[in-house]
């Protein structure tokens, strides 16, 4: 199932289009595994209107890779093919079957190729400076080992300054479900969105025929099920430690995010997981968090940081299945009572809280705020909290929001909580230059406004924005691309 990625399909198709520096281009296309890669290049090749071949390597030996990858070149079975004791080798006779003709030759899995010959990459620099740069080639090299794709554009890598482009794909944004999900109300999808994110094979492994909740039962949870061990699996093909990795994802999971929580929940000493986290950090499960509040020349040498888990379904995963995971393959029931009992708060400070923060980013684009956000996040501190923060440091302006999934209508304490008690705290943290700050407000709720919480917030200039209205903004914004 192919869905979105018109931003890609555009970046691709330009590049297909450019004859500077020369017609032949050389392309990186990485991301997560099940994020979709393969999906988006087949789909271009296809669509692109000129010749293709699709290669996807094996861990297996480099001389089997070689002939499998020039058998697909000439359409033939690998028996037919020649076997080459080298890969220079391969690349001229790669080079003298595509010819001058405007070919896109995709690499995938790449990275398999270069661990199974170290002379893997240094032969293809060769081969595109002697052969494929002055041809019609658009060779794309495509992978899920995120950091050693990342590493292919360092300057101790052979193909440094070979490269034309690049795209690192994420998951799919929040309006996207609507495609894998088409019956399930906005409320649904974005429970969805806090347990799978936009992860395009997540997404379309539940079934949109059924609720979350029996998609979690009978899917999710099945024996044999994909998603239970989709983290573990993920995780051994990156790392080299992978327990202590592990527990380190299951402590941030379970609620530590300072480095000494981490630390006393893995029983990992500081000195060793500032590695461990960076690592993650790397692989993009794990992100550090500052407060929006923290002025930029400081953000260095800021001690407020915390520790969160970044992929949706790690989120999910280890807050729900990790604490009982031995308990699964006998009975789930535990996990479905944590699910039924924490569900609702887990989905209103993940995924809501999120899109309340994309859509002020959102606004801010198009213009619809009283300023323009240098940063949109949020805001904590010993004394305060609050879910959404946008600010310009230059303008000394500030927009301070707060998002409530409950079921029922927000009342106006919500409203004079942010304003009179809240405000002041935040304030006070910012940096004093003897301007005073202009503070704008905004609040979101699943479940709407009480005609009182209306009053108070029209006094103060505050928006209200509503679950319908995040929703239609937010598919809004994909659709206009």
């Amino acid at each position: 199932m192919f869905v979105d990625r018109q931003a890609e399909l555009a970046f691709l198709n330009d590049v297909l289009a450019r004859q500077r520096p020369t017609p032949a281009q050389f392309l990186l296309l990485y991301g997560r595994r099940r994020v979709g890669k393969t999906v988006l290049l087949r789909h271009w090749a296809e669509q692109a209107g000129v010749s293709s071949t699709y290669w996807a390597a094996e861990k297996e030996p480099a001389m089997l890779q070689r002939r499998k990858l020039f058998a697909r070149v000439l359409g033939v079975e690998p028996a037919q093919a020649a076997a080459f004791d080298t890969w220079d080798a391969c690349w001229q006779a790669i080079a003298a079957v595509l010819a001058d003709r405007r070919h896109i030759l995709i690499l995938d899995e790449f990275t398999y190729a270069a661990e199974s010959d170290p002379a893997m990459l240094s032969s293809l620099q060769h081969a595109w400076d002697q052969q494929f740069k002055n041809t019609q080639v658009v060779l794309v090299l495509c992978g899920s080992h995120v950091h050693a794709m990342e590493t292919l554009q360092a300057r101790q890598s052979p193909l440094f300054g070979r490269l034309t482009g690049q795209w690192h794909l994420r998951a799919l944004p929040f309006a996207s479900l609507t495609e894998f999900l088409p019956r399930w109300s906005a409320e649904e999808r974005v429970a969805a969105y806090a347990v799978v994110g936009g992860v395009p094979a997540y997404l379309e492994w539940l079934d949109p025929a059924r609720s979350l909740s029996d998609n979690i039962r009978d899917v999710m949870l099945a024996p044999g099920s994909m998603f239970v061990a989709e983290p573990t699996f993920l995780l051994y093909d990156e790392v080299r430690e992978p327990a202590n990795h592990l527990a380190i994802l299951k402590a941030i999971g379970a609620g530590a995010h300072t480095l000494t929580e981490i630390s006393n929940a893995a029983l990992i000493g500081k000195a060793h997981l500032s590695a461990y986290l960076a690592r993650l950090g790397e692989l993009y499960l794990v992100e550090r968090r500052l407060p929006t509040t923290v002025p930029p020349a400081k953000r260095r040498q800021a001690r407020t940081g915390r520790y969160h888990l970044t992929d949706p379904y790690f989120r999910f995963y280890f807050r729900f299945i990790a604490p009982h995971f031995s308990e699964l393959p006998y009975r789930a029931e535990p996990i479905l009572t944590h699910v039924r009992e924490e569900l609702r708060a887990f989905v209103g400070m993940t995924a809501f809280e999120a899109l309340c923060r994309q859509w002020v980013a959102q606004q801010s684009r198009m213009g619809q705020l009283p300023f323009e956000a240098e940063d949109v996040g949020s805001h904590w501190s010993r004394g305060v909290q609050v879910d959404v923060v946008a600010i310009n440091w230059r303008e000394r302006a500030l927009l301070l929001g707060e998002c409530k999934w409950g079921t029922d209508a927000v009342g106006r304490d919500v409203i004079r909580e942010l304003i009179e008690e809240k405000t002041p705290k935040v304030v006070q943290t910012l940096p004093e230059t003897g301007k005073a700050w202009q503070v704008h407000y905004a609040f979101f709720a699943r479940a709407g406004f009480t005609e009182a919480a209306r009053s108070e917030a029209e006094a103060h200039g505050a928006m209200l924005v509503d679950l319908a209205r995040v929703d239609a903004d937010l598919q809004q914004a994909v659709s206009s691309l």
